[in-house]
């Protein structure tokens, strides 16, 4: 059984901490790890780290990364992290991943389709915080200013993307909106409010109005959406406008699904073909051999190649032969996906 995910997001302020706090004090015995995406001089507050000790859980169980914006550093910081998770000889029951506020969150839920952690692992839910009091005074933040500086400390994030398309991108990826703070609005605000965000919102997205981040966890964790895999449904601006898709250094990520390959050497000159005739930066893989009962890993950054047997297949695993390619945004996927299925 896949092990539930469940990605926070929204902007500095809108009150993800206190809600990450308030679900750990009301876990009831649930074994949750985090995942804290923090950087420069913003991110988790202190008393997260401090209320998950004793009995909430364990100081292993909260992982941080820090080295920019996790949408960003997918290769290197977040899926290492997720499988050093998964790998625990006793893993999380939920792993709950508290993201910057300036993540894109559709190329981190695709991530969850990388290789190494697909089979064991699923988005439950994507929850986007809003500060319901500053959306009703039309900005999207209670301190723009300090997430215009929040951006700015970090040098791969795209500083030219307003804060508008931002805040676009974390509520059309959600299947939860928390409208939080909601005991600052005046008489008829929140009416409002949901009335607009519910236009602005995917058809079936929760609307849940929320003091001080308090929510059943049984509401937050459990949604079940399987986002990873509906994709198509969570556009970021950027595609709803047209362009292939958008992270923040221009970059393009996808996977492509091969069946069972009959030859090492067959498949790895069709890799090495893509990599010469295409803007490929990284390439990184398993292939399942008619021949052999292990897996094959195949990795290459640029024009080197490499490839060896890491493990034999498991009993009862999928075998698959599944690569993700991360290149230069207009590379031509339909070619690349023909040429590595032969």
């Amino acid at each position: 059984m896949k092990i539930p995910a469940t990605i926070i997001t929204g902007f500095l302020g809108a009150g993800k901490t206190t809600l990450i706090r308030h679900m750990l004090q009301n876990a009831n015995g649930r074994r949750i790890a985090l995942v804290i995406n923090e950087f420069g001089n913003v991110g988790i507050d202190g008393e997260i780290l401090k209320g998950c000790a004793g009995t909430l859980c364990r100081e292993d169980d909260v992982i941080e990364l820090s080295n920019g914006c996790i949408c960003c550093t997918v290769a290197d910081d977040f899926v290492p992290a997720m499988k050093k998770l998964l790998d625990r000889a006793d893993p999380p029951e939920h792993i709950v991943i508290e993201t910057s506020g300036l993540a894109l969150p559709q190329p981190l839920v695709r991530a969850f389709n990388w290789p190494e952690i697909k089979s064991r692992i699923t988005v439950d839910g994507v929850v986007t915080v809003v500060d319901a009091k500053a959306l009703a005074e039309g900005r999207f933040a209670d301190d723009e200013e300090a997430v215009q500086a929040q951006r700015e400390s970090d040098a791969n994030l795209d500083h030219e993307n307003p804060i508008e398309e931002l805040f676009e991108d974390q509520i059309n990826c959600a299947d939860m909106v928390i409208v939080n703070k909601t005991d600052l609005l005046a008489d008829g605000e929140l009416k409002a409010l949901s009335d607009g965000l519910r236009s602005r919102v995917r058809q079936g997205t929760q609307l849940v109005p929320t003091k001080h981040g308090a929510i059943a966890v049984s509401t937050l964790l459990g949604v079940g959406a399987g986002a990873e895999d509906d994709m198509g449904n969570r556009l970021s601006h950027h595609e709803m406008e047209g362009e292939t898709q958008h992270d923040h250094d221009d970059f393009q990520t996808f996977v492509v699904s091969l069946g069972q390959a009959a030859s090492k050497d067959a498949l790895l000159r069709r890799v090495e073909t893509v990599l010469a005739s295409h803007d490929i930066l990284r390439l990184k893989g398993f292939a399942d051999l008619s021949d052999s009962n292990s897996r094959l890993l195949v990795q290459a950054v640029g024009p080197r190649l490499d490839s060896y047997f890491d493990r034999p297949w498991k009993p009862g695993e999928t075998r698959a032969t599944e690569l993700v390619v991360i290149g230069a945004k207009g590379m031509d996927r339909a070619a690349i996906e023909r040429t590595l299925g032969g």
